[in-house]
């Protein structure tokens, strides 16, 4: 009998899944129907169309993902599933992608700027009191950008939620 640890934990699973109407629906669904939620969603087509990658981050025991996982492969569109969370610690790459609307006039453009480059952000947009920045990395680098740029300034964030992929040889396909 396997040992669980009852604590729950963030689990990122990545599902590649036949591309068709519905799939997705029925995925939700088994979180749904269980009362589990999803924190981020993100799905799109593979490099073969007929199959779409779906990847969500959820907070649950491990005892309680084995199970989803296991109702998750009985779906007639799931192909493969993996959870990314249990391969060893930094064996997985994972990346959010953030999109953030910022007052920036007078001195604080500068300001803006400078914060943008430090951390690697993209300026996609310049209005004469706005700065639209992109910026990418883990949730902790998201959430730091927003924490020295200051809650005052922002005027809309819109975030990917989470991807990943195992790093190496390791390969989610068919």
């Amino acid at each position: 009998m396997a040992n669980f640890d009852n604590s729950a934990q963030k689990h990122l699973i990545s599902v590649l899944m036949e591309n068709e109407a519905g799939a997705l629906s029925r995925v939700v669904g088994l979180f749904s129907q269980r009362g589990y939620n999803i924190d981020s969603l993100n799905v799109a087509a593979t490099e073969d169309p007929t199959i779409s990658r779906l990847t969500l981050t959820t907070i649950n025991t491990q005892a309680k993902i084995e199970q989803l996982t296991k109702q998750l492969h009985k779906l007639i569109e799931v192909v493969k599933v993996q959870n990314l969370s249990e391969v060893a610690q930094g064996s997985q790459v994972e990346r959010e992608l953030m999109l953030i609307k910022v007052r920036a006039t007078g001195s604080h453009r500068e300001e803006v700027y400078r914060t943008a480059d430090i951390f690697r952000a993209q300026i996609v947009d310049v209005s004469p009191s706005i700065y639209t920045i992109l910026i990418t990395g883990d949730a902790g680098k998201l959430d730091g950008f927003i924490d020295v740029i200051g809650r005052d300034r922002i005027l809309e964030v819109v975030r990917s939620g989470v991807i990943g992929i195992a790093r190496g040889e390791k390969v989610l396909s068919l």
